[in-house]
């Protein structure tokens, strides 16, 4: 588990690691610089994130086909990934386009919507390097490649870290750009990554000699109905989680820009945590997919349950860290001392949820690797839109308990996403066992 799960955290880490670099070269710019970056990053993530997700369910198709050592399916559903992608991006631009123009009338605080506008009118473009990279990552994990994953988002990082430095300040004779530098930055390491995860794919055909790129690519209707079968309620899982995180971030951006930069900074923090178990979860999927495809129900069980363990082992530890040094965590991005101060307040309300999301982390991956999408998606939407985000809004806005009560609802919903995953985990799993006589 651990040989394929170290370089995907490592890489969901480096993933993760673009917004929290984005956060802390914008700091000088001030609280609305930050707040600006933050909401943009969520609005652009949140729909480009519907569209990774449709991609999800190639962690089923293709490990369980390399599992049973079928190569020339491998390929055929390499192929079908990108003709989905192809049909995803203008969808997703279309869907940019309309929410950019939706800017205005969002109700951001005065010195926030016009950043926004600027911010988010670049970032929009990043939706198509990142479409293709889900497919060319997808397939390289789920047949083991994953230190190409992990080193593409690595360098990824350097490359976002070094355009904002060139671009926001105007080093090297490179315009003064502000903030809209830090957006340029971040879409050229977009197209970077999945350049280089291209390569990786177009290496590895080679070296193995699996024949990708003379593999068919006619595409039959009952493959892509099955792709979007497990697809689209991962799409939907992960679009209703992230979609409750940019509905907060939205919420908290009507609020003083210091609030909504505390939101901001203590929600990356809380996200690079939640790396770890979502590195777990993909490892998982593919664990127990290649387990299923090879027909051993007790290995995919064990694999399952060993995923769970190390991802909650992770979360708790780092649940400690937040409540013992919570305003040197938020120290590291400001030093605004209003922003520290309330930051600190909101990483120990994600102490308490800290368990939870990894547990809802994992749990989902590994029903995936099953092949069950559909019952993450809607205990997501039980949980987080049903549950979390009325409670933190009527904290926030009715009762007057400000950001610091958006958060406790957040904790809520994966409170409640936590535990009722990993309840259907145990049931399906056993019942995979019991069916098989084990």
């Amino acid at each position: 588990m651990l040989r394929v799960a170290i370089p995907v955290i490592l890489a969901e880490l480096g993933w993760m690691s673009m917004g929290v670099v984005d956060t802390i070269m914008v700091g000088p710019l001030g609280p609305e610089a930050i707040a600006a970056s933050g909401v943009s990053n969520s609005l652009q993530f949140s729909l480009a994130i519907f569209g990774i997700g449709l991609l999800l369910g190639l962690d089923t198709l293709v490990s369980q086909a390399f599992g049973a050592r079928r190569i020339d399916e491998c390929n055929r559903w390499f192929w079908h990934g990108m003709a989905l992608a192809a049909a995803i991006i203008p969808i997703l631009l279309g869907l940019s386009w309309g929410l950019l123009l939706l800017v205005p009338r969002l109700g951001f605080h005065p010195q926030v919507g016009p950043l926004v506008e600027e911010y988010y009118g670049i970032l929009l473009w990043s939706g198509i390097p990142l479409i293709f990279y889900a497919v060319f990552r997808r397939y390289l994990q789920a047949i083991h490649a994953v230190t190409p994953v992990m080193v593409a988002l690595i360098t990824a990082n350097i490359v976002n870290a070094v355009g904002n430095w060139v671009l926001i300040h105007g080093h090297y004779g490179a315009p003064a750009m502000g903030l809209a530098g830090s957006a340029v930055a971040t879409l050229a390491a977009r197209i970077y990554l999945a350049c280089v995860l291209l390569g990786a794919v177009v290496y590895y055909d080679a070296k193995f000699q699996s024949r990708l790129f003379h593999a068919s690519r006619a595409i039959e209707r009952v493959r892509l109905r099955r792709l979007l079968a497990l697809g689209l309620p991962a799409a939907s899982t992960v679009a209703l989680e992230v979609g409750v995180f940019a509905a907060a971030t939205a919420l908290a951006g009507q609020l003083a820009p210091v609030s909504a930069a505390s939101h901001q900074i203590a929600l990356n923090i809380a996200a690079l945590a939640f790396m770890v178990p979502l590195g777990l979860a993909s490892a998982g999927a593919v664990r127990v997919g290649h387990a299923v495809g090879a027909q051993d129900p007790p290995r995919a069980a064990a694999a399952g349950w060993t995923a769970i363990l190390l991802g909650m082992v992770f979360m708790v530890i780092t649940a400690v860290i937040f409540l013992v040094a919570p305003r040197a965590l938020i120290g590291l991005f400001t030093t605004e001392e209003s922003v520290v101060a309330l930051g600190a307040s909101l990483l120990f309300v994600a102490a308490v949820f800290q368990l939870f999301d990894g547990l809802q982390g994992v749990a989902t991956g590994v029903l995936r690797g099953l092949g069950d999408t559909r019952t993450p998606m809607v205990t997501n939407l039980a949980g987080h839109w049903f549950f979390g985000l009325p409670v933190g809004y009527s904290l926030c806005f009715v009762f007057g308990y400000g950001v610091i009560g958006l958060w406790i609802g957040l904790s809520t919903g994966l409170i409640i996403a936590g535990l009722v995953l990993l309840w259907f985990w145990h049931r399906r799993i056993h019942e995979l066992v019991l069916r098989a006589g084990c």
